[in-house]
């Protein structure tokens, strides 16, 4: 099996060492190997589980939220129902955040065009 040392897999990912480590702590990268120095070795299941990590992070997901996640996903398939409906509830929370930043958006563009015509005349 192939490993990735924790500064491949912050390359990799382009997120610092630190909130690799943060995540270890916090428990959402379990079983996380070690070599004999004890530095952390991340397997390509370790990779996969990370990047999972970082795709409900960047959606907004809380930690603890994603924590309840990865203890289901240790616990085995008896939970795939409960993986499934949280994955839904989630998509649909980040739909709507979607919606609202979209909406939102056009607030932004009118001040830009306001400020945009703004300084155009005030060149004149």
């Amino acid at each position: 099996m192939k490993y990735c040392s924790i500064s491949e897999a912050s390359d990799k990912f382009n997120i610092p060492e630190s909130t690799l480590r943060f995540y270890e702590k916090k428990g959402l990268l379990p079983l996380i190997e070690r070599d004999k120095a004890g530095r952390r070795l991340f397997s390509e299941d370790q990779m996969a589980l990370l990047e999972t990590v970082i795709c409900l992070k960047n959606t907004h997901m809380p930690i603890s939220d994603i924590k309840q996640y990865i203890d289901w996903i240790v616990e085995g398939d008896n939970t795939t129902h409960l993986r499934l409906e949280m994955m839904k509830n989630h998509k649909q929370a980040v739909l709507a955040e979607i919606s609202l930043m979209t909406e939102s958006i056009k607030g932004i563009d009118l001040k830009i065009t306001r400020y945009t015509k703004s300084t155009q005349e005030s060149k004149e």
